[in-house]
């Protein structure tokens, strides 16, 4: 509110802000001083880590009245990809991250066992951005390995507080990638459906989302990380 009016602008009577919320972490130095970090500075042994999370109530600027032309630009067109044919740029990277993935079958899913991702080939998707979001979802997985991320949430089958944990986690790598790559804005209700789901499981637990979220980054980061750096031709095999 305070930054529409600062514009002679005004929230519409009636419309109802949203909460967002902001996570983020700090470190205190043994003296006492608190670093943001964000900064990305080194910080010494003796600093000490916190997690923090801030919540804020907005306004979409389509619900506020007499805002400067500026904050409602023309959307740009989206480019129309045909079916089953990769789009360059998502498929380079993807292919650069070194986690094998075997295209075979038609279901995806990671196997510990073996350390693969297994993928149904492009071709058995309308859209190919649905097949980077679980390409995506499965090697998001693959960073809970021990010689990765090591993320583990206990004893897990099919339905139970621990494996809709970490369901969780995969499904917000999926869609922090997707706002990376730019695929998200056109599977956000794919996701949105997968999350709730989840999320059903998890209602005793009020902070669990946040948590999770954080998993997510760091599995996102990950993930962007081993693309930069991936070997030449990526780890694909085709069966």
């Amino acid at each position: 509110l305070p930054q529409a009016n600062a514009l002679d602008a005004k929230v519409r009577k009636g419309e109802k802000s949203s909460v967002v919320v902001y996570y983020g972490q700090s470190r205190k130095d043994a003296g006492g001083d608190e670093h943001d970090r964000s900064d990305g500075d080194d910080h010494s042994e003796e600093a000490h880590i916190f997690r923090f999370q801030k919540s804020y109530r907005v306004f979409n600027a389509c619900q506020i009245e007499g805002l400067p032309d500026s904050f409602f630009p023309d959307p740009e067109p989206v480019p129309e990809h045909p079916p089953s044919e990769p789009i360059p740029h998502m498929q380079a990277f993807f292919d650069a991250i070194d986690i094998t993935t075997v295209f075979t079958g038609t279901e995806a899913y990671y196997l510990p066992p073996v350390d693969k991702v297994y993928m149904p080939s492009i071709t058995r998707f309308q859209d190919p951005r649905n097949f980077y979001g679980v390409w995506a979802h499965e090697l998001a997985h693959a960073t809970k390995a021990p010689h990765r991320l090591n993320r583990d949430f206990g004893f897990s089958k099919f339905g139970n507080t621990s494996y809709a944990r970490e369901e969780i986690v995969a499904e917000l790598t999926s869609v922090f990638l997707g706002q990376t790559l730019g695929f998200t804005a056109h599977t956000l209700e794919m996701n949105a459906a997968y999350l709730h789901n989840w999320l059903r499981v998890l209602r005793s637990d009020k902070g669990a989302i946040f948590k999770h979220a954080a998993d997510a980054q760091r599995a996102c980061d990950y993930l962007i990380a081993r693309s930069e750096t991936g070997r030449a031709g990526g780890s694909v095999e085709a069966a």
